[in-house]
Formats: structure tokens, C-alpha cells, sequence
């Protein structure tokens, strides 16, 4: 393994003494200086700049770019401590774009697609309860508590833990899923029991059953969660109750999802519990989302959405 250099160490002290997630600190360890062949410490404003159009040329998404803005200011402001140079790095104006929905028979399509039985309910899980899929593929045994109907998600987004909603029905996927697999730590573990499932196994999954089901949308993870805040929406749920299932911090994230719903008049009627939204409170768990049923099935998920449930039992876990 290379060593480390003294600049590179002290940008991963600084980093871990703010307590900054594993993946923004993988983001800010950029190839900055790999790009000019020298030490950044050796870097100015030019050089930055000079930076910034280079990656624009390549085509790096806004979102990417401003990530690299942010690792760019904390490393000149925190570890070299020049004040004055991070407010002179701009952010760029990212271009205001609507989320892409799922309809409901266009989700049921799309996991139908899924050949793998784990890709299958992890992504089944993604849509019936609105997780990221850095949040699904760190869902622990542990965490689905069917005395209480919900799901613990461990220090989601900005390090916050949260719950969501358990419906029925998915806890019984759940359970069957947890018959068939046996998983011990990790709901959705990868090669190997120890750690859990790589996140490109799901985006490699969407990209493959989009293709199959035949969509003309491109469908992401991201996507399915898109479309559980809409259609939420769309059957009379309280905004304010959307913002706290997806963990958005603010609410003007989630009222973005109001300029893609349906009106009620034209919406098709979508698979989900007749519960009031009005008198809901997120610590009350009350009926969720009821899912689809299941068209087509591999060899393998036959077993698991048969017409015969199996029956919940005493386990170890509550799954």
C-alpha cells in the first residue's frame, strides 16, 4: 500500500474529526493534484479555476462538480486554513429538473425484470418504504421490527437515523426472502456474510430491467424512491409526513414531488392502504403501502411470492 503523503493524512484527519461519512470523504479525495503533476498546497485560484473547465469539458454532471467544489473549499479553508480562498471557488447553478416516475403497473414491470432473487426484494424494499440505496444495502436483520411495524434506518443521509413504514406485506416478502437466504447480520449481504451488498449491484439491476421491461424512462434507484414520495402524494398524504419517511431535511425537497403528481380526478387508482394520512404521526405506525401482486415469477421467486404465505415464526429476528 502507498504511503501516505503528510497533506493527504492531514486532509483524512480533518475529515474524521468532523465526523464527515466514509463516502463524503471518499468524494473529497479528488485527483486534484494529479491533474497539474504537483502538490495542491502549491495550487491557487488559477489552478482551481483551470480545474473547474477541464471537468466541465469532460462532461461531469452538476451534481459531481459541485461535490468536487465542496472538497475543494474544505481542503483550502480547513487543512491549509486560507480563509479568504473558499468563497472565491463558486458553485455551479445546477439546472432545476423534475424527478422521473414510475407508474404503477410501469414498477411492477420493472421488478418483474429482475432475474435475482436479493436485487428483486432489495429493490421491492426501496419502493415500499422510499430508502436510498446507500441506506437498503446497510439494513441489518435487526433493524425490521415487526412488533412495531417499522424499519430502523442507521445514520442515513447527514448521519441521521430514522425510521419508516413496515406494511404487512412486505413483511411478509421479508420473511419469506429471510426463509429461503438465512442472512445473519446484514437483510442484503454481498459476497460473503461480513459485509453487505455493494450498492453497483443494484444500479447494475436497474439498468438491466429497464432494458427488459421495456420502459422508454431510465430508471434508477433513486427512481423507485421518486415514485414512492409521488404516488404517496397522490393518495392524500401529508407532505410534511413524505418529508419525514424520505429523511429530507428540508421540505422543499420533498415539495418538489407536487409538480409530478396527478391530480386526484386523473390519477389511475395505485395499489396502496386507504389509511387517512391526516390523522398519521410517524412515531404511530399505522396500515403502509399494500404491494402489487406479482405477475410472472423465476424459479426461485415462485417459491417466495406463491399464493401460500408462510406462516410468521418465532425467530431469532423479526424478519
Amino acid at each position: 500500500m502507498a504511503q501516505l503523503s503528510p497533506l493527504r493524512r492531514r486532509l483524512i484527519e480533518d475529515m474524521t474529526v468532523r465526523n464527515l461519512s466514509p463516502a463524503t470523504q471518499r468524494s473529497y479525495l479528488m485527483k486534484f493534484s494529479r491533474y497539474f503533476g504537483r502538490s495542491p498546497d502549491h495550487l491557487g485560484l488559477e489552478d482551481v479555476h483551470a480545474f473547474q473547465v477541464h471537468l466541465v469539458a469532460t462532461g461531469i454532471s452538476w451534481p459531481a462538480l459541485n461535490q468536487i467544489v465542496c472538497a475543494l473549499r474544505f481542503f483550502y479553508g480547513v487543512t491549509l486554513g486560507h480563509s479568504a480562498i473558499p468563497e472565491c471557488i463558486a458553485y455551479a447553478r445546477e439546472p432545476r429538473k423534475l424527478p422521473v416516475v414510475l407508474s404503477a403497473d410501469e414498477v411492477v414491470s420493472f421488478l418483474e425484470a429482475i432475474p435475482s432473487l436479493k436485487s428483486r426484494i432489495a429493490l421491492t424494499t426501496v419502493y415500499a418504504t422510499g430508502l436510498r440505496v446507500s441506506e437498503v444495502v446497510f439494513l441489518k436483520v435487526t433493524d425490521i421490527n415487526s412488533q412495531r411495524m417499522v424499519i430502523r434506518v442507521e445514520q442515513g443521509k447527514g448521519g441521521r437515523d430514522r425510521y419508516v413504514m413496515l406494511s404487512p406485506q412486505l413483511l411478509k416478502i421479508l420473511r419469506a426472502y429471510w426463509r429461503l437466504t438465512r442472512p445473519t447480520r446484514w437483510l442484503f449481504p454481498g459476497r460473503g456474510s461480513e459485509r453487505p451488498l455493494d450498492a453497483t449491484v443494484l444500479h447494475a439491476a436497474c439498468r438491466s430491467a429497464h432494458i427488459a421491461a421495456g420502459l422508454n424512462k431510465r430508471v434508477t434507484v433513486h427512481t423507485l424512491r421518486h415514485s414512492f414520495a409521488t404516488h404517496l402524494l397522490e393518495n392524500d398524504a401529508d407532505i410534511r409526513v413524505i418529508q419525514v419517511l424520505l429523511g429530507h431535511a428540508s421540505l422543499q425537497s420533498t415539495a418538489r414531488y407536487a409538480q409530478v403528481a396527478t391530480k386526484p380526478s386523473a390519477r389511475p387508482r395505485v395499489r396502496l392502504t386507504g389509511c387517512d394520512w391526516r390523522s398519521f404521526r410517524p412515531a404511530d405506525p399505522a396500515s403502509w403501502i399494500r404491494l402489487w401482486r406479482w405477475r410472472t415469477y423465476s424459479a426461485a421467486t415462485a417459491k417466495l411470492f406463491g399464493r401460500r404465505m408462510p406462516v410468521a415464526s418465532a425467530a431469532s429476528s423479526d424478519v
